[in-house]
């Protein structure tokens, strides 16, 4: 029994997994670690991110969400605006479930 319980959360998280993306987005106007936070802040509300990073030096934003209901890119490039910056170019990185068939 606890062998199924195991496999069965382990398929459940490889499947939760299997709709994920990455999304990159080139952002102008960030000068300082408030620019940072107010991005981070921004996007960590936004429903089914799951991980915001911002690098300053860059000047690029990275959202990894976590199922294939993910904010559209015109949501991602209003909640750039929205957040007092622009975005310069939105990319769709591979998505997990590609990497999944590949290895």
């Amino acid at each position: 029994m606890k062998k199924l319980l195991i496999i069965s959360l382990i398929l459940g998280v490889c499947v939760q997994w299997g709709f994920a993306r990455t999304i990159e987005v080139e952002v102008h106007g960030m000068t300082c670690s408030f620019c940072v936070d107010a991005l981070q802040r921004k996007f960590n509300k936004v429903p089914h991110v799951t991980k915001v990073e911002v690098s300053l030096k860059l000047k690029k934003l990275r959202l990894e969400t976590d199922d294939n209901t993910t904010p559209t890119l015109e949501e991602v490039k209003q909640t750039v605006l929205d957040s007092g910056f622009t975005p310069v170019k939105i990319d769709v990185l591979k998505e997990m479930i590609d990497e999944n068939i590949t290895k």
